[in-house]
């Protein structure tokens, strides 16, 4: 059942988002702003961009919330409003998604681009493969930042599978 795998990407992105916020928690604040070269630019950057797509995203499936005009808006300066607010987003991402049926996985939807605005309809399925794809790859940009700034041994383990096996999620278990 497809949707069973959008409730564990969505119990996934909660658990990763906060094992990166976790250590990032731990940075200076000078770290924490500095540029290292990512899409964002920094850490501060990189998790105020996450948390701007996932409302784009949101408001482009629900019809609610607050959708920012641009993807690299800065929606908190502080990281702990910044991560009330995440907190926030993460139990909408699940509420939305524990709803969802299997109809609704596979109608079309439509929706505005941000860059080079154009109407885009597609079913909601890939859609949703986007979104948490798109959440894995600027947390693996937030994981070589604080790799590049405080080690390997430093920045947590965002693999699924660890997920999958502290969870029971995917029916993994591990013994």
């Amino acid at each position: 059942m497809p949707q069973n795998r959008y409730v564990m990407l969505s119990g996934y992105n909660s658990w990763a988002n906060e094992r990166i916020y976790n250590a990032a928690a731990k940075l200076s604040a000078d770290e924490y702003r500095a540029d290292r070269g990512a899409f964002f630019k920094s850490m501060h950057g990189t998790l105020n961009h996450i948390l701007v797509a996932d409302r784009i995203w949101m408001k482009r499936f629900t019809g609610q919330g607050e959708a920012p005009a641009k993807l690299d808006a800065i929606l908190h300066e502080e990281l702990a409003s910044l991560r009330a607010a995440r907190d926030r987003e993460d139990a909408r991402i699940s509420a939305y998604i524990g709803q969802l049926t299997e109809a609704e996985l596979a109608a079309n939807f439509s929706y505005i681009t941000i860059v080079n605005p154009k109407t885009v309809t597609q079913p909601l399925a890939p859609a949703l493969d986007h979104f948490f794809n798109h959440q894995t790859h600027h947390r693996g940009q937030a994981h070589a930042i604080l790799t590049g700034l405080k080690g390997r041994d430093f920045a947590p383990s965002l693999d699924l599978i660890l997920y999958q096996r502290e969870t029971g999620a995917g029916g993994v278990v591990s013994g």
